[in-house]
């Protein structure tokens, strides 16, 4: 017997809300990501490990959201913790490898074909483990043809995002990559569940129980809360929120003497005098001796 699907039972609400979450996760993760190729590699890793559990937050926050407005008529819906814990992991773990594959090795054809496919297929790999953690009176089966689809359609929206998100060009460009990020998310979630059909082991009547989102909501705070915290961490940073490239700094070794700066012209700074004051150009005398 198959079962009854409603994936909008709360009208608009849930999807909205679920890409929103999507570009949130997606906006931190990436400015984080543009703030560690802007910084030292001691720095770095801190950066990256913070953009990747905000992506990764972000992506399961938004499927469990989107998850709220799911319903199977005949049967109640549960969810293994576990699971659902676990999918939060891999979710946190294969984003991770993307985002530093793309902030270590920069912004190049083979770096974000790597770490956007990696990317996307912790997306995709997350969805699905995350809806194997359902518990139904049912089996979960799903058209092949469609399941292809929403994985190239993560692969190929994440790889896009990390692109724009390598460009290091401002407020602007990270806006539009977090809003592909949110799109690869959502795009992916709702392609993968429109491949999704119940088959019920037997009618057992009007379903009793709680409603998923009063199941989901509890699990919900602490990434939420890390999201929150991870937005505060953003906003102190004068860096990540104009979008202003600085130099990153050399880290210097013991026994070998500072490479002089460089000026925006070129040419290195001229030494100061005894006097404090810049030397003149080889060959011209300097005010002193004249």
């Amino acid at each position: 017997m198959q079962g009854t699907v409603d994936g909008f039972s709360y009208g608009l609400v849930t999807p909205v809300v679920a890409y929103l979450m999507a570009c949130l996760g997606g906006a931190l993760g990436l400015r984080c990501t543009m703030r560690s190729m802007l910084v030292a590699h001691s720095w770095r890793i801190g950066w990256l490990t913070l953009g990747s559990a905000a992506i990764g937050s972000g992506i399961w926050t938004m499927h469990f959201i989107g998850m709220m407005g799911f319903t199977v008529k005949e049967t109640p819906i549960h969810y293994d913790k576990t699971m659902t814990f676990a999918s939060l992991a891999v979710a946190i773990i294969m984003v991770g490898v993307g985002v530093f594959i793309v902030g270590c090795r920069g912004a190049t054809g083979v770096a974000l074909f790597t770490g956007g496919t990696i990317t996307g297929l912790g997306i995709a790999s997350m969805h699905y483990l995350g809806m194997a953690g359902m518990q139904l009176n049912g089996v979960l089966e799903y058209n092949t043809l469609i399941v292809a689809a929403s994985v190239v359609i993560a692969v190929v929206a994440a790889t896009a995002a990390l692109w724009a998100a390598g460009q290091v060009r401002g407020f602007l460009w990270s806006v539009g990559a977090s809003l592909v990020m949110g799109l690869a998310v959502s795009g992916m979630h709702y392609t993968g569940m429109a491949a999704l059909t119940v088959h019920l082991h037997g009618f057992a009547g009007t379903p009793a129980g709680d409603r998923p989102a009063a199941l989901l909501a509890p699990m919900m705070i602490g990434p939420l809360v890390f999201l929150c915290l991870a937005g505060v961490v953003v906003m102190f940073d004068p860096q990540v929120v104009m979008g202003r490239p600085d130099r990153a700094p050399v880290e210097r070794k013991p026994g070998v003497p500072a490479r002089p700066e460089v000026t925006h012209t070129g040419r290195r700074p001229r030494p100061l005098s005894s006097s404090g004051r810049r030397a003149g150009p080889r060959g011209s005398r300097t005010p002193q001796n004249r």
